[in-house]
């Protein structure tokens, strides 16, 4: 019988845990700063431990998860569930996340005006920087 493991890669968890499809896509998010361990970004190599909290950023939110059980191999959702707490907050309601100006299909490039009266609406200055209140 195998003693049970101590630390583990957080690459390697957070793709056993089904958090990235791939052990590349938690390379490489890991790379680009998108996870931390304990508010700290971590390389993909950074050991982690039971009780530890990872926050993973994807989709412009941080999904904050706690460490509960060590795994090394990919396993079924059902025990990946075992394996972590959710702590993540629920998403903002629809109303309080900015809405996109759209335009039509098929209206062209905006005019000059419209592009001003849309940077005003943003808030930004007509040369794209933030207005300074």
């Amino acid at each position: 019988m195998t003693e049970p493991l101590s630390s583990v890669r957080v690459d390697s968890w957070l793709w056993a845990v089904r958090i990235y499809k791939t052990r590349s896509m938690a390379t490489t998010a890991c790379r680009a700063g998108h996870v931390r361990v304990g508010g700290d970004r971590v390389k993909a190599s950074q050991a982690i431990r039971v009780g530890d909290e990872i926050r993973v950023r994807e989709g412009g939110f941080d999904r904050i998860v706690e460490v509960k059980r060590l795994v090394v191999k990919r396993v079924g959702a059902t025990v990946a569930a075992e394996c972590l707490i959710d702590k993540t907050p629920p998403p903002p309601p629809r109303e309080e996340v900015a809405l996109r100006p759209l335009r039509d299909r098929g209206a062209g490039r905006p005019t000059k005006r419209e592009r001003r009266d849309l940077e005003k609406l943003r808030g930004r200055d007509t040369d794209g920087r933030d207005q300074e209140y």
